[in-house]
């Protein structure tokens, strides 16, 4: 006798095919998001790379005016204007890679923009760490080149560029001498008539104290001084402008001026070190992410078209 023992079962099993779909989805626009993060960001710094190089440029074309906008001489500004015009080639070169290597998906030249991304975040802390360790050596090089330019201020006419530097650093600093206005005591060149009275470049001229003095300083030490001063005029290259020591001169060396300086400005030096740096950080780690993530990105594209 047989026994009916219902209809038969089915199974059902439901599986949600839209899943893998939406998951290739949002990794694909996460990182479209970040390709295209990458390229607005590079581009920016294309053009900011591009306005450093024309502003180089510029002061090559322009130095006359600059000269006496400045203060410095022909051959300080053509240096500036060379070292402005490499940075501006480096920026632009290295957002270049950035832009095209991000836009076009290009893993080769993503690669090689994190590689330079790293080498130079690799220099900063190198610098950082070696002028922290070694700050008492560089200090001393660094004044052992300031009393050689002092010493030989104006030795030789053709080379100026050390000594109108230092000239436009007292000028902007309010000082004189790297330790006080005694070290531009023995310059010979700085005497007048070869006399034993002491002078200094006008540069040490301390202008707001020479109140009473402002006629004199008109009519004697601004035809000369006038290249530093808003008043700026330009000069000779081979003009020596002396004043005496015991006048309205700077009292305080350059060395002082340089520290306090440093102090009052230690927290936006060191917000400006720690931007650019967690900047480039920022910008390695979406360049490798994507550099990474690349073939993930080709084989959602060709799974969608099967």
């Amino acid at each position: 006798m047989e026994t009916w023992e219902g209809p038969p079962t089915v199974s059902l099993v439901t599986t949600n095919s839209k899943a893998p779909q939406v998951k290739m989805s949002a990794q694909e626009s996460c990182l479209s998001l970040i390709k295209y993060f990458l390229f607005v960001f590079n581009l920016f710094f294309f053009v900011l790379g591009s306005l450093i190089f024309c502003f180089g440029i510029w002061i090559l074309i322009d130095k006359a005016s600059f000269v006496s906008f400045v203060g410095l001489t022909f051959v300080a500004l053509q240096i500036w204007s060379k070292v402005l015009a490499i940075s501006g080639i480096l920026t632009m070169g290295l957002a270049l890679l950035g832009c095209v290597g991000a836009l076009k998906e290009l893993r080769c030249l993503l690669g090689l923009y994190f590689g330079m991304l790293l080498l130079l975040f690799a220099t900063q802390i190198t610098l950082g760490i070696l002028i922290s360790t070694q700050r008492v050596r560089v200090e001393r090089r660094v004044q052992d080149i300031v009393l050689e330019a002092i010493q030989n201020y104006r030795a030789d006419p053709e080379e100026t560029a050390a000594e109108e530097s230092w000239d436009y650093v007292q000028f902007q600093l309010r000082c004189c001498g790297w330790h006080s206005p005694q070290d531009w005591f023995p310059v010979r060149v700085l005497r007048d008539n070869g006399s034993e009275a002491h002078h200094v470049p006008c540069s040490c001229y301390n202008s707001s104290a020479a109140t009473n003095d402002s006629a004199v300083f008109d009519k004697i030490i601004f035809p000369q001084l006038g290249r530093f001063g808003p008043r700026a005029r330009p000069r000779h290259s081979t003009d020596i402008c002396v004043v005496p020591a015991n006048g309205h001169i700077y009292r305080e060396g350059c060395a002082q001026s340089l520290q306090k300086w440093l102090h009052n400005n230690l927290i936006s030096i060191v917000g400006i070190c720690l931007a650019v740096g967690l900047l480039e950080l920022g910008f390695m780690t979406l360049s490798i992410f994507l550099c990474r993530n690349l073939d993930h990105v080709y084989y959602n594209r060709l799974a969608r078209y099967r």
